[in-house]
């Protein structure tokens, strides 16, 4: 009778947990309980010595802890040519930070029966049937030899970059950065008018770097599973991740591409030019995107623009177990395995693993100091944007700015995180 009654009241407890799951709130002046107000001053005044320094021409920064807002701050400029001052609600490209986003979209596939994390990709896009591992290359002509490899990739390949693809012009290997080039493959974003599928069935007939689970090479296996959400659900895969994510969610402001009240609010890329800082020209990306163009390209591994206040909204999702506005996206299950490290020794021993969606603080990573609780959760966008959530202490920390080669000079993303923990009393 003991016995029932206890897990009784453990059940009463899950249900209560999951039923008032927090929101984001914003408690004005009211001091959050549990936050020194005097560090969250050092931490404002940091911001602004950064960009009195000019290492930064603007940011948005956010703090949440257990689901109140414990600071948000607009700081410097949008768009500095224009004199245009940065606001809570600007909009950022966000670029791999859509990874964790097209992650959830696939296990909400995988939670409905439509796939298994080791089928092979194959079996949704047959174009990846015969996967080829890079042998020789000739710098003079760009020519390969290849050998077939003796695995295929998988859905977990992919989600967890260890599937052997490259990342074309960002690539560490200039061999992959050519080969991407000469076959077409669409990198980040383009203006151009081309569809995910084109790009992945090019990809899927050029070489990989390694053996499918051989290594960790960062990828465009998001891409491709951005792709394969398509081929499941029937779907565009925006629609999909519009209806299943944002709008139960109350994302309103994260998409691939903005309307046209939505476009004044993007911020400016930014980069240094003769000592100043001046708007990013058009190179490999247009940074045009995502306001103009054909607004046909979906890239699951960098294509989203968001908001602060939105991403963490994602963010709290997952630290409220898969709910977020009464509305369940994951089941708790489920984010245990996507918390889980999923590449065993593969990152080495510098502190971090990697699950199915996000970096993952390790122990060692917890001894070093200042980057959160075992199991916090992280990663970051290519125009300078960062983030990260801690489960134990149920606080979230985002900094977003939109720089592009720009130097090293920019020391907030560190700072931020580590007085970010500093501020918990």
């Amino acid at each position: 009778m003991k016995k029932r009654f206890i897990a009784g009241l453990a059940l009463l407890f899950s249900v209560c947990q999951y039923s008032f799951s927090q929101t984001i709130t914003d408690p004005g002046k009211t001091p959050v309980p549990g936050i020194s107000q005097e560090r969250v001053a050092k931490l404002d005044a940091m911001l602004e010595e950064a960009l009195q320094k000019e290492q930064i021409p603007g940011l948005v920064a956010m703090v949440v802890k257990d689901g109140k807002i414990v600071y948000h701050s607009a700081k410097g400029m949008a768009d500095v040519e224009s004199g245009k001052e940065m606001e809570k609600n600007t909009i950022f490209r966000i670029a791999s930070q859509t990874k964790a986003i097209t992650s959830t979209a696939v296990m909400i596939l995988w939670e409905e029966g439509k796939i298994r994390l080791d089928d092979p990709i194959s079996k949704y896009i047959p174009e990846f049937t015969d996967p080829q591992v890079l042998s020789t290359f000739r710098y003079a002509d760009t020519t390969y030899n290849t050998k077939p490899s003796t695995k295929q990739i998988t859905i977990r390949h992919l989600l967890t970059h260890t599937s052997g693809l490259g990342y074309g012009v960002i690539d560490g290997d200039e061999r992959m950065k050519m080969i991407y080039h000469k076959a077409g493959v669409t990198d980040l974003f383009t203006t151009e008018n081309i569809k995910i599928g084109e790009s992945v069935k090019r990809l899927a007939a050029l070489p990989l770097h390694h053996e499918p689970g051989a290594k960790f090479t960062y990828s465009e296996g998001l891409d491709v599973l951005g792709y394969l959400i398509e081929v499941v659900s029937g779907m565009p895969f925006d629609e999909f991740l519009k209806t299943r994510i944002f709008d139960p969610i109350g994302m309103s402001d994260t998409r691939f591409y903005l309307s046209d009240a939505q476009a004044p609010r993007l911020v400016t890329v930014h980069t240094r030019k003769d000592g100043k800082w001046a708007s990013y020209p058009v190179t490999f990306y247009d940074p045009a995107y995502p306001k103009t163009g054909a607004k046909s390209f979906f890239s699951g591994g960098a294509g989203l623009s968001s908001t602060t206040a939105d991403y963490a909204k994602f963010l709290q999702m997952y630290l409220n177990g898969g709910i977020y506005n009464g509305r369940r996206i994951l089941s708790s299950q489920t984010i245990k395995t996507i918390m889980t490290n999923q590449v065993g020794d593969l990152l080495g021993d510098g502190g971090k693993n990697y699950g199915l969606a996000f970096g993952l603080v390790a122990e060692k990573g917890v001894a070093q100091g200042g980057i959160g609780s075992l199991g916090t959760f992280d990663w970051g966008g290519y125009f300078n944007t960062q983030y990260f959530a801690d489960p134990k202490t149920n606080t979230i920390g985002l900094i977003f700015k939109q720089t592009s080669g720009a130097g090293n000079g920019d020391e907030t993303g560190w700072k931020f995180r580590q007085m970010v923990f500093s501020l918990i009393e």
